[in-house]
């Protein structure tokens, strides 16, 4: 079947990242509750989470349209960094992942009105040790406030202080496009009728 697809995020690098994909799509959002079990395993949070939005919008789905969620965490050691708050926890996110590795871990869900089937990548990242100043400069110049950890890699942050990386540079962006593709040609049976020709 060739499904419409619609992206649920309001992510300006998703939605990028699927435009350059050549994929066409819509996009709609609604707001999702986030919560997930304190027994969870880190690594297994991204990929609940991606489910259980495309979960929640099963129900308004056409028979002719898949629904892509996704969902990204920064995990170091044990911990779940999500998007900070304010200021100061930005600082203390960036403090911690100065000069040690983490991972960032993007589940992806695709949705239709009978089935959902989801994945997700991760991608070790390792970051020089920070000083105050190049911190504080970031957070006052790029407000990383809506994004996990408290940065993006492919803002200044990532360019001076990211050494390198194990995996997708684009699932830290937000979005595994090459798991995702796949994902996309097995629901359409291999037909690339999905792709845009503009």
């Amino acid at each position: 079947m060739n499904y419409k697809l619609i992206l649920a995020s309001n992510s300006p690098r998703r939605q990028q990242l699927l435009q350059e994909l050549g994929v066409r799509f819509t996009v709609k959002t609604k707001p999702v509750d986030e919560h997930y079990p304190e027994d969870l395993a880190p690594g297994a949070v991204a990929e609940y989470l991606a489910r259980k939005k495309g979960i929640a919008y099963q129900a308004d789905l056409s028979e002719d349209e898949l629904i892509i969620t996704a969902d990204t965490v920064v995990v170091i050691g044990t911990e779940i960094l999500n998007k900070p708050a304010d200021e100061q926890q930005a600082k203390q996110m960036l403090e911690k992942l100065s000069g040690r590795s983490h991972q960032v871990i993007t589940g992806v869900c695709l949705t239709t009105r009978q089935t959902q089937i989801s994945c997700k990548d991760t991608t070790n990242v390792f970051f020089r040790d920070l000083t105050n100043r190049e911190i504080d400069y970031y957070i006052r110049r790029y407000g990383p406030y809506d994004k996990a950890g408290g940065y993006a890699i492919q803002e200044w942050i990532g360019m001076i202080g990211i050494t390198r990386i194990e995996g997708s540079y684009f699932n830290v962006v937000g979005l595994p496009v090459e798991k995702l593709y796949e994902q996309l040609r097995r629901m359409m049976q291999d037909n690339p009728d999905f792709l845009s020709d503009t």
